[in-house]
């Protein structure tokens, strides 16, 4: 599930891209296809990165990387990178795990060359709120989400530490009623019928990317997308 929209990137050979908070690696994949990039999928959770680690390995296999990647397992409030090293920085659906969220934007900025661009997404308010009105439990079973962003309020934080957004989007509208059914019926139950129908749904619209089914979710978006996505740049040299 790909949240960045990389069409709206000037993404070029030899640049460097940090995707922190990378999960199991799905965006560090997909940097990838650009031609000799280097990619660096970073995260807190070892297994996570494991997972990481191992889809791009088996993406080299399939000969669907163009460029080079490395993987850490990091804090993101305590990067173990150099001041300006990065082209781009990816930071989906983390910002919400995050106590010291302000510690983490100053660092993920810190790293980021002047004049470049950095991706942010985070759950958007109201179907978020409306998760949290419904079950008690999902923010604490949904990994320990610890707050709900308006739009201002991430901008905000985002531009106080030295950047200008000049894009957003909202993303992923097929997946919000999917989360309002789990918080009906308990978001750590596995045996519901219709949440399980649903989620094998998700997963063939993942791997099969019908059109009809993209075109239906771009149109519902702004409405209901489950993530809001934020593309700002670093104050600096122009590009």
């Amino acid at each position: 599930m790909i949240t960045v929209d990389f069409r709206r990137l000037c993404i070029k050979p030899g640049d460097r891209i940090l995707d922190i908070g990378c999960g199991t690696g799905r965006h560090s994949g997909a940097v990838l296809r650009f031609r000799e990039v280097v990619a660096i999928a970073a995260d807190v959770d070892f297994d996570q990165v494991i997972q990481a680690k191992n889809r791009l390995v088996d993406q080299d296999k399939m000969g669907a990387s163009h460029g080079l990647w490395g993987t850490y397992v990091t804090d993101i409030r305590h990067l173990p990178f150099r001041d300006n090293d990065f082209d781009l920085v990816i930071c989906a659906e983390v910002l919400e795990h995050l106590p010291d969220h302000q510690a983490a934007v100053y660092e993920i900025i810190r790293v980021l060359k002047p004049g470049k661009d950095v991706v942010v997404s985070v759950p958007r308010y109201l179907p978020e709120r409306i998760c949290w009105s419904l079950s008690e439990n999902y923010h604490n079973a949904n990994n320990g989400h610890i707050r709900i962003y308006k739009t201002k309020a991430l901008k905000t934080l985002l531009e106080d530490t030295g950047t200008k957004a000049w894009a957003l989007h909202w993303a992923h509208s097929l997946h919000t009623p999917y989360w309002w059914l789990k918080c009906l019926v308990g978001p750590t139950r596995d045996d519901s019928v219709a949440v399980n129908l649903y989620h094998r749904f998700l997963v063939w619209d993942i791997m099969k990317h019908p059109r009809i089914i993209r075109f239906l979710e771009n149109l519902l978006n702004p409405l209901l997308g489950k993530s809001l996505v934020l593309y700002l740049r670093k104050d600096g040299l122009k590009k």
